[in-house]
Order: C-alpha cells, then structure tokens, then sequence
C-alpha cells in the first residue's frame, strides 16, 4: 500500500455484506459503489427509494435497495426487520446518512432533526442490526461524524430536543459529537466480543447537497472560495472506506483527511476533540439514547475507556 491510501487499496470484498445508508447521492453513493466494485454485496438504505434504484443501477456488481427513513423510528424498525429477514449476516453497517443546519424542525417522533436523524436514528438501526454482525469476524460499524463535532459542540442534556432555543450549527454540532462518542462507547461494549468493532470517519470538506442549508449569511462566501477548500465526494468518502475495509484499522479509531486541518487529502487516523472522549458522557448519551429510542443492545455491555 502506498503512503496516499486510495481506493485501489481496498482489499477483496467478495462474500462480504455492507449496508449502507444515505447511499443514492454524495459520499454515501461513493462509499457504496468502491465497496460493489470491490466484490461487496451491497444495501442501498435509503430514504427515496427511487433516487435508490436509480443510484443502485449506476454501480457494477450486486446492489439492491431498502427503505429507510431515519426520522422515523417506525420506519427505523421496518427497515431493520426487512434487513434481518434478507440477510443472515452484515459484516459493514456504515452509519453515512445526515442532514446538515436544517431549520428548527422535529422528526416523527419528535426529536429535533439532526440529533433525531444523524444520531438517535443511527443508534436505532445499530442496536436492531447487531445480532447479525457480532458472529462474524472482523464486521464493523462505521459511523461518519464531522469536524463540526469541533464547533459550538456539547452535548445539552438539559434541553436535547432545543426547544428552548434553537441555534442550527451548534445543534449540527451536538449530533456529529453524538456520532463520535456513540462509537467510543460502542467500541468499549464490543471489545470482549472480539469480532466487532466500531470506528469512526469524517470526509473533511466535501462538496455534496449535505450543505444545500448553510445560513445564507455564509452562502455566498463560502460559495466562492469552496473551489479552493473542497474535495470530491469520491475523496471525501475515503476515510469511510478506510475506516471500513483496511485491515490494519483497529476498534475506536477515527479517520479524517491527511491534510492541512483535515479539510481534505488521503484518508489517516486522527485525533477528535477533547470533549468527544469524556466517559461518563458518553455513557449518560447511550442511556438517554436508550431511553428515548427504546432500542437495547444486544449483549454488549460498557467496559475499558477508548483511548486516543
């Protein structure tokens, strides 16, 4: 393997089975598609099925579709039925789908939308779906965050749901935290297992219709200088890809782009905030996500801290 890790690095994916969601559009199409290319069969779960089929019928090998729209937990549990009965093993679940600095908006069940959707629905589909990974060596769980988990970031117990006030980049930045210290916790809970392992990602700063709701104060600028600071999605989807097929990765890591800041470059292991690793936070979130998802693991149960 060379220094710039690429997709041709990915090892055979033949007789592996990856679920992907968010994967008609943006990273989630390129992650989905390198790992079809690469021998996967691979599940497209997705809101809009038919941008699925229309996504599926672009990639080579064996692609299908299934429902899912992660603002429902109805649909959440659906969806994770219709996987179980089709699937007798999953050995990729890659958490990809997310909204980005939606306006103040509530899921169908009522949680604010990008907690509701990038954090709580993951952590549903998650929880539904472990029993067909935790037999199967060497399957992970890869949940993409940001490096807005780095902004206005904190995790508001007192008011999750911001309904006493509502600020859309420092919500966007709870449930990216969110993503990052449910994979932390994760990983402690599947260590004694042995054959799981959760990792995390994040593309850097790609160009995909994830920021179609920027502010408009910040539109225009950043309009004209994202030639400058973007990377394709089939770059930003790197350190996904990564986080799942390379076999030197290791339970709890993260893998951003390698350049300056970690706005964009080939995919490395890198470090998240201070804040992202804090234990007992990240285990007040698994019970409060419990609790309000009504979703419980499996079998797996919190042990040694993951260290950086």
């Amino acid at each position: 393997m060379s220094g710039k890790w690429t997709t041709a690095d990915i090892p055979d994916q033949r007789g592996r089975v990856a679920v992907v969601t968010g994967a008609n559009t943006g990273l989630g199409y390129e992650t989905a598609k390198a790992l079809a290319e690469r021998g996967a069969s691979v599940v497209l779960a997705v809101r809009d099925t038919d941008k699925g089929e229309r996504a599926a019928a672009g990639m080579a090998g064996d692609v299908t579709v299934q429902a899912l729209d992660l603002t429902s937990l109805d649909s959440v549990r659906t969806a994770a039925e219709a996987l179980r009965s089709r699937l007798d093993r999953i050995d990729l679940l890659i958490n990809n789908a997310g909204v980005m600095y939606t306006p103040k908006q509530t899921t169908r069940d009522g949680f604010e939308t990008q907690f509701g959707t990038n954090h709580l629905g993951h952590f549903a589909l998650t929880g539904l779906l472990l029993d067909r990974m935790l037999p199967v060596p060497g399957s992970r769980v890869v949940t993409v965050s940001s490096t807005g988990h780095r902004i206005r970031a904190a995790i508001h117990f007192d008011d999750l749901q911001w309904e006493r006030s509502y600020s859309r980049v420092a919500a966007y930045g709870q449930s990216k935290l969110a993503n990052l210290m449910f994979t932390y916790e994760l990983q402690r809970r599947l260590a004694a297992h042995g054959t799981t392992v959760a990792v995390a990602a994040h593309p850097g700063v790609s160009s995909t219709e994830l920021a179609r709701n920027t502010p408009a104060a910040l539109r225009l600028p950043l309009t004209r200088i994202a030639p400058l600071i973007t990377q394709t999605p089939a770059m930003g989807a790197l350190p996904t890809l990564r986080a799942a097929t390379d076999p030197a990765v290791l339970g709890g890591q993260y893998y951003g782009p390698g350049g300056l800041n970690e706005i964009r470059g080939h995919p490395r292991p890198v470090v998240s905030s201070p804040r992202s690793y804090e234990v007992a936070v990240q285990q007040r979130l698994w019970a409060v996500s419990e609790d309000l998802t009504g979703v419980r693991f499996p079998a797996v149960r919190s042990g040694s801290a993951v260290t950086r």
